[in-house]
C-alpha cells in the first residue's frame, strides 16, 4: 500500500516529539481564564457510604500452550475500574456558560437550552469526587456456572483501579462473553469481558478524526465536539468496519488520548456505530478544560505506543490491522510498532482528514514517505475515502 498528500500549516508532529499546535496556543490563555475554577474535585478517602463504580469492558486472552507441558495458559484479563461519588453539590451553570461562551454558542437559536443540557451532563463527570484508598469485590459468573471473586484495589489518588486478573485455567470458547460485576455498590456496575484466543485477527482503531469527527487541529473543534454536539461518524467508516467484522471477525481494540472521564460518552458512540471493543483511555486527571484539550495533542505518540506494546503482549501470535488519521500522530505511531514487530502488523491503514482547515503538513506525501520509510509500500495506505481500502482488505 502506498499513499499521496498535501502539505499544511505548522502544527504537525514530528515521529518523537509533540508540540502544542498554534490554534492551541491562541486559545491557551482563555481557555484557563474560563476553566481555572473547573478543578478536578478532590480525592476522598473511603468511608462507610457506598460508591459509585465504572468498569470498563475489556478482553480476557490466554497463550499458547507450553512446548514443554503442551498445557493450556490460564485466562487473565485487565479490570479497570473507576470509584467516585456523584454528590458534588458544586453549581456546574458557570463552567456550562465558559463552555458556551468558548465554542460561540450565543446565537444557535432554539437549541441553545439543549446544547447547554448536553454541556452539563458531559462535563459532570469532572467534577465527581474521586474515591481513593478503596476496594472492590469483583464477582466473574464463568461460562461453566461457577463465579469466582477476587478482590480489587485499593484505588489510586486518581479514583482508578488497573489490576490484572487471573480466571485460571477453563474451557472457554473464543468469542464468548460474560458479564462480570462488581457487590454492593450502587447500579450493580459491571463490564462486559470477551474472551480471545491466541490466534486470529486483532483491529487497533484510534476514534479521533478516524471513525468520530473530533477536529482535534483546532481547540474550539475539540471542545465543541466534545462536550456541545452528538458525536457523527466519519462517512463510511461504519460500513467499513462492518465488512472488516464480517471478513475477519477480528478482536477489537479503540484507543484515545481522551481521560476515563469521557467514557460513557465514547462507549455509547462505540456501541452504536461500530463493532463493539475495549475502549483503551488515559488513566490521568484533569485540572481544568486546558488540560483536557491538551490531552488530544499531548504526548500521544508515547501513550499510544505504550499501550499497543501492551496489547501485543496478550495477544503475540495474531495479525494486526492498525487503523489512525493525519492530524496527530498515528502514521508514526503505527510505523514504529511495525519496525520493532513486522510479523505482527499485517496493514496500516491512514485516513486523510481534508474536513479540518490548516492540515497541508500533516497531509503531505513527504510526511507518509518520512514516517513509514522502513515500512513496506504493501503494509501501508493512505486513503480519503473508507472505500479505497476495500480491495488491500479482501
Amino acid at each position: 500500500m502506498s499513499s499521496s498528500r498535501v502539505q499544511q500549516k505548522d502544527t504537525t508532529v514530528p515521529p518523537k516529539t509533540e508540540r502544542l499546535p498554534n490554534t492551541w496556543k491562541r486559545y491557551s490563555s482563555m481557555l484557563r481564564i474560563a476553566s481555572s475554577s473547573l478543578l478536578r474535585q478532590p480525592s476522598q478517602k473511603a468511608d462507610t457510604y457506598l460508591p459509585d463504580v465504572w468498569l470498563l469492558d475489556n478482553t480476557a486472552y490466554r497463550h499458547h500452550p507450553s512446548h514443554m507441558s503442551g498445557e493450556l495458559h490460564s485466562w487473565r484479563v485487565e479490570v479497570i475500574a473507576f470509584v467516585f461519588r456523584k454528590d458534588s453539590r458544586r453549581d456546574i451553570s458557570k463552567f456550562v456558560a465558559g463552555i458556551a461562551d468558548l465554542i460561540g454558542l450565543d446565537g444557535e437559536m432554539g437549541m441553545e437550552k439543549e446544547i447547554r443540557r448536553r454541556i452539563a451532563k458531559r462535563l459532570q463527570p469532572f467534577l465527581y469526587h474521586v474515591v481513593e484508598d478503596h476496594s472492590l469485590l469483583l464477582e466473574i459468573p464463568l461460562p461453566n456456572l461457577t463465579t469466582q471473586i477476587h478482590k480489587l484495589g485499593p484505588t489510586d489518588a486518581n479514583g482508578i483501579i488497573s489490576q490484572m486478573v487471573n480466571t485460571g485455567v477453563h474451557h472457554i470458547a473464543d468469542g464468548a462473553r460474560i458479564r462480570p460485576h462488581i457487590r454492593g455498590v450502587r447500579d450493580r456496575a459491571s463490564m462486559e469481558t470477551i474472551f480471545a484466543g491466541p490466534e486470529g485477527w486483532l483491529v487497533i482503531s484510534d476514534i479521533d478524526d478516524t471513525i468520530k469527527h473530533t477536529k482535534t487541529s483546532d481547540t474550539t473543534g475539540i471542545l465543541r465536539t466534545t462536550f456541545a454536539e452528538e458525536p457523527r461518524p466519519i462517512a463510511g467508516m461504519p460500513h467499513l468496519y462492518s465488512h472488516i467484522e464480517r471478513h475477519f471477525e477480528p478482536t477489537w481494540f479503540y484507543l484515545s488520548a481522551a481521560p476515563y472521564h469521557l467514557y460513557p460518552f465514547l462507549h455509547r458512540f462505540i456501541q452504536t456505530h461500530f463493532s463493539h471493543g475495549t475502549l483503551m483511555l488515559r488513566d490521568s486527571s484533569w485540572r481544568d478544560v486546558s488540560e483536557l484539550v491538551k490531552s488530544f495533542t499531548v504526548e500521544t505518540m508515547e501513550y499510544k505506543v505504550d499501550q499497543i506494546k501492551k496489547i501485543r503482549q496478550w495477544f503475540p501470535h495474531r495479525r494486526v490491522i492498525c487503523i489512525g488519521d493525519s492530524t496527530q500522530t498515528d502514521p508514526e505511531t503505527y510505523a514504529e510498532i511495525y519496525k520493532s514487530h513486522p510479523e505482527w502488523i499485517y496493514a496500516i491503514l491512514i485516513r486523510k482528514v481534508t474536513h479540518v482547515p490548516h492540515l497541508e503538513k500533516q497531509n503531505s506525501s513527504k510526511r507518509f514517505k518520512t514516517a513509514f520509510q522502513d515500512v513496506p509500500g504493501h503494509v501501508w495506505k493512505v486513503f480519503e475515502h473508507p472505500r479505497e481500502v476495500y480491495d488491500l482488505l479482501g
